[in-house]
């Protein structure tokens, strides 16, 4: 199977939240090479967490490379190989908040983590949501994500 999250997921246990679920639907992603899920609806207690708005996001889009490479051909005289080249995936997860009073910010998941300053002390429950949302969908897809890492297969 590839990454292919199920219309609910199960969020992480976060401080604060009871049962936290995410409602997905399917969205169109903003490249060729990937998919992507729009929170539609929360379920549980989450706060003051929201779903996806215009104005305020909430997505989950998993890139796989453009061009997936493959392993050179050994050289015809030495038979050692050139340069073994990367293929990057990628996992963005996009949550919309506040910084404060009329002030909308976006916090972004690469990896890493970008929340803006101000978000986390004027709405807790946002960064929290999305971080519930990213450990439940990495739990749900941990072999799917495998799989896709190894086929390329979306």
């Amino acid at each position: 199977m590839t990454w292919s999250p199920d219309s609910s997921t199960t969020g992480g246990a976060q401080t604060g939240f009871t049962s936290p679920t995410y409602t997905l639907v399917d969205d169109t992603p903003p490249a060729l090479n990937a998919k992507q899920k729009t929170v539609s609806a929360l379920g549980g207690t989450q706060g003051t967490a929201t779903a996806n708005t215009v104005s305020s996001p909430f997505t989950a889009t998993f890139y796989k490379p453009s061009i997936v490479r493959s392993i050179p051909a050994p050289n015809a005289v030495t038979g050692l190989r050139g340069a073994i080249p990367n293929n990057q995936y990628k996992l963005v997860l996009r949550k919309g908040g506040n910084a404060a009073s009329g002030v909308p910010v976006t916090a972004i998941v690469r990896i890493t983590w970008d929340i803006p300053a101000g978000m986390e002390t004027y709405n807790p429950d946002e960064v929290r949501a999305l971080t519930s949302f990213l450990v439940g969908l990495l739990s749900e897809e941990s072999a799917d994500l495998g799989d896709t890492l190894i086929t390329a297969v979306l």
